[in-house]
Formats: structure tokens, C-alpha cells, sequence
């Protein structure tokens, strides 16, 4: 029978997610079967199963960590914000509809079925289920009808770790003040304390710690300094969009307010001569080596809002001089019109960039596929891509498809079979235009994480600013592999994993 432990933190960002992860690592070091599980995720961070499935990334994150592979059951509740007020509720990997807060704050309690089978599916098939919370169970204005904190840990008789963040300040407060607002069950259920993002000499910590102990009547479990590891981390929070560090090559990302799937640059980030900023205006993109637009929740207002900031004529502006490449939503904006008939978004026909001869009509079944190819007859400054294989994952609502004919040069042939061996459609896979200006579109999340994919673009745009860049990058999925080891390493550091698995003594699933 699976044994269980649950992480929560005292608010969003305090690194729950990464320290879920590192416990996966370090117990499948040490011979287990660890499994990740997150009953409901707030992310537009998402990812494609094998099945045709759609789940948090920080999950599939944390699965990568355990050396399992994705499944659905490990985020049964997908919510992927649409506005400041609605999410589009995704459930067990399929879209449900969209909800208002207060439309899906009545129905949660209706998915509390599915959350179960999901984690006994879970737990049937591992050695140990280590749970990530959401937010904070303190937030007392959302505790009836909780599913994702201590309500869950309820259902599935999970003990807690509740983690705090140091480096925003007052941990302390935060800790002992979580502690204060919970129920006396809830507060039976926190086993341990762990202090996160710690800067400095630990030792000026110990009058506090002691402090912390005798108040709370809880063991410290954990100091972990702040940690340099290069994972995901969740989109709402990211320290990505703060600004890369500096590089010989600058690589521009437009962060739209609907941004979406942004790891997909994440793999750059590892090549030391790169440089990857997250760009709000026009003022700030500067003339970056290439420009990459992200994936969007809301392409037509996030084209919009690129519209009111003078970014789309930075873009066009640039386009005939750098390369611009957009995924998924930003490659709808660099065709000729988005249409949206059935009100998906804004509701009828936005004209787009015009840089593509692609048309997109959005509505219909949403795309979900895992695909793999090879690249055929590239083309100009990226050449080298050729014969280059990739992988990754289509997840789009609209369908793109070519303008009328000699709009578009020549096709890059990406994307010929899908995961499930299907062929078909390899016209909306990448695109480039015919105009003589450098803009590429792929509907491909993940298009560069695999092999040589990330290192020949980079080397492409080297090579066209008359620099040397190293030997090579190796695959990401390897560079990962190593950042899971460092996470397991700091956690046996610094924290107490003989109390850990204490705990875990005591707790199996029932």
C-alpha cells in the first residue's frame, strides 16, 4: 500500500513545486517508486500525454523527477485562467467548459469523485504519493469545499509539510500565522516545518527556529538555502520574466498578459553565450538576434494588446532585418487573419501580422497530440535545422491553414506523423514566409528541447553576427536529469530526510 506525504506552502511561490519534485528525486535514489499528484493546478503552463491528455506541466515537471512517465491522474483538475474572473476547467485531460470563480467555486465539490480515482489510480501503481497543495490552506475564505489543501489531505489521510518563503520576508509570521488559522484536526495533520529560499549564515537562524518550535509545536524539518537549480516553476511567478543574464546573444520573448507555454525557451537558457528577456514594450525590445512569440491563452487580445503597446510595428518593423519566430498562439498572430466564428475568444475577424500567408480559424475540438519528425528543406539562416528530428506537443484551439496560393514560399516539411502515427496536416507544423523576411511559425511546443534543435538555431544566429559560440548543447532532457540530481543533493543537505521518512512511516494510503 502507498505510503503519502503532502507539501503545502504558506502562499503561491514559496517553491512547493520544486521541493515536491526534489522529494520524488531523492526517493527514487533511494529505490522507490515515487509518484507526483496535484488534485487541481492553476496554470497556463500545460502539456500533452501520450493519450492525448492535457496536465499542469509542473506535475509533468515533477514526473520527469520520480522517472515516471506524465500521466493525467497526476492533475485530474486543470484550471487555465481566461480573464481576471473565469478559468476553462479541464478535467481528467479533457475540457469541461469555462467557469467563472464563483461558478466554479459552486461545482468543485462535484469533482471530488474524480480527484479520488485519480490518486487510488495513482497510489496503486507507486511506493509513495508525494502531493503539492496550491496557494495556502490558511486562506480561510475558500476552506469550505477545499479540494486541493487540507480538504484533500483530509480525503486521502495525507500528514503535511508546510513550507514558508524567507527571502520575501517574514517567514516567521508566515509560519506561525498558517499554523494559527487552521482547524486543531488541520493542525494535527503538519508534521514538519521547512523554511525555503534561505540567503546567508544559517546560523543567526537558530534562536529563531527555536522560537518557531516552541510556538508551533512542530519540528523544523528543513532550512533550504536558495537554490540554483534550472526547473520549471509555475507561469504565475516565474523569476524568468525578472530578465535573463547577460549574453553575447540576445533572444527577445513578448510577454503578452496571456502568456502561455513560455518553457518552451527554457532550453536556451542553459547555453551560456544566450541571453533570453521577456520584452512588455516596444521600448524595451531593443534589437534583440531573434524574437520569439510565445503561446497565448487569448491569441486576438493579447494581438490586441501588442497592437495598443506599439509592439506588433516594432515586430513587422523588425521582421525584415532579425528573425521572428511564433508558437502556437504567436504564430496565429504572424499570419493574415484569425477568424473566430463561435465567440471563443474576441468574437469575429481580427486581420493579424500579414508575415505568414497562414489563415486561422479558431473553435472546433481542441488539438492535443504529442508529434516527432524530422526537418526537411530548410532554408536560409536556418539551414542547419535540416535533418535535424524534434519532438514535442500541439495543443491549439484554432486550425491554421495556408492563404491563397503564393502567399507562402516554400514549407518547412516538420511534423509529418504524429505520436500515434498519424499523418496529415504537416502544413500547420512550421511555416516560413515568402517576403524575404526571416518569420517562422510552428504549432510545436517543445520544438527545441530535443538533441542538437536549440544549439543549431543558436549557433545559426551566431554565425550570422560574426561570432563563436561553444562546442555544443546537449540534449535537454539530459541537462534536466542533472538539475534533479542537484535538487535531490540540496534536500539530503538540508533537510532532516530521516524525519521525513518518519513521517512517511506513519502515513500509507487508506
Amino acid at each position: 500500500m502507498a505510503k503519502v506525504i503532502m507539501v503545502q506552502g504558506t502562499m503561491s511561490g514559496v517553491g512547493k513545486s520544486l521541493l515536491a519534485a526534489g522529494l520524488c528525486r531523492v526517493m527514487r535514489q533511494d529505490g522507490f517508486r515515487a509518484a507526483p499528484f496535484k488534485s487541481q493546478n492553476m496554470a497556463l503552463n500545460s502539456f500533452v500525454t501520450e493519450e492525448g491528455l492535457e496536465m499542469g506541466r509542473a506535475q509533468v515537471m515533477q514526473a520527469e523527477a520520480a522517472g515516471m512517465k506524465p500521466l493525467v491522474c497526476m492533475n485530474p483538475v486543470l484550471l487555465k485562467p481566461v480573464s481576471h474572473t473565469g478559468s476553462q476547467v479541464i478535467v481528467n485531460g479533457r475540457v469541461l467548459g469555462n467557469m467563472s470563480a464563483r461558478e466554479y467555486f459552486a461545482y468543485k465539490r462535484n469533482l471530488v469523485p474524480d480527484i479520488k480515482r485519480a490518486f487510488r489510480k495513482l497510489a496503486d501503481m507507486a511506493d509513495v504519493v508525494v502531493i503539492e497543495g496550491a496557494g495556502s490552506p490558511a486562506e480561510i475564505n475558500l476552506r469550505d469545499h477545499d479540494i486541493v489543501n487540507m480538504g484533500l489531505a483530509d480525503m486521502v489521510d495525507a500528514p503535511v509539510i508546510l513550507v514558508g518563503d524567507i527571502d520575501r520576508g517574514g517567514v516567521f509570521a508566515q509560519l506561525l500565522g498558517t499554523l494559527m488559522l487552521l482547524s486543531e484536526e488541520e493542525r494535527r495533520r503538519v508534521k514538519g516545518l521547512v523554511i525555503n529560499k534561505f540567503r546567508g549564515d544559517m546560523g543567526l537562524l537558530d534562536s529563531g527556529i527555536r522560537m518557531l518550535e516552541e510556538k508551533g509545536g512542530i519540528p523544523v524539518v528543513g532550512v533550504i538555502p536558495y537554490m540554483d537549480v534550472s526547473l520549471e516553476d509555475e507561469d504565475s511567478l516565474s523569476e524568468r520574466f525578472g530578465g535573463g543574464e547577460r549574453g553575447i546573444l540576445d533572444m527577445a520573448v513578448i510577454r503578452c498578459p496571456r502568456i502561455s507555454n513560455f518553457t518552451d525557451f527554457n532550453v536556451f537558457e542553459q547555453i551560456p553565450e544566450v541571453r533570453v528577456r521577456y520584452v512588455e514594450s516596444a521600448e524595451g525590445l531593443g534589437r534583440p538576434d531573434i524574437i520569439f512569440l510565445p503561446g497565448s491563452k487569448n491569441t486576438m487580445e493579447d494581438l490586441a494588446w501588442m497592437r495598443r503597446r506599439g509592439l506588433e510595428a516594432a515586430v513587422k518593423k523588425a521582421a525584415g532585418e532579425i528573425p521572428v519566430w511564433g508558437i502556437c498562439g504567436g504564430f496565429q498572430m504572424l499570419g493574415q487573419r484569425i477568424s473566430d466564428p463561435g465567440g471563443m475568444e474576441a468574437g469575429g475577424v481580427m486581420e493579424g501580422m500579414r508575415l505568414l500567408g497562414v489563415e486561422t480559424e479558431l473553435g472546433g475540438q481542441k488539438v492535443l497530440r504529442q508529434v516527432r519528425g524530422t526537418v526537411n528543406g530548410a532554408e536560409g539562416i536556418f539551414a542547419a535545422l535540416s535533418g535535424l528530428e524534434y519532438e514535442g506537443y500541439e495543443i491549439h484551439m484554432g486550425r491554421s491553414r495556408m492563404a491563397e496560393r503564393g502567399a507562402v514560399g516554400e514549407r518547412q516539411g516538420m511534423g509529418e506523423s504524429g505520436a500515434d502515427g498519424r499523418t496529415g496536416e504537416s502544413e500547420e507544423r512550421v511555416v516560413l514566409s515568402d517576403s524575404g523576411k526571416m518569420v517562422y511559425g510552428t504549432y510545436v511546443h517543445g520544438i527545441f528541447d530535443k538533441g542538437d534543435m536549440a544549439f543549431a538555431l543558436v549557433k545559426a544566429l551566431a554565425d550570422r553576427k560574426g561570432i563563436s559560440v561553444g562546442g555544443g548543447a546537449e540534449d535537454f532532457s539530459v541537462f534536466k536529469d542533472r538539475q534533479y540530481d542537484k535538487l535531490a543533493d540540496t534536500l539530503r543537505q538540508y533537510m532532516d530526510m530521516e524525519e521525513i521518512y518518519g513521517i512517511l512511516e506513519e502515513a500509507c494510503v487508506r
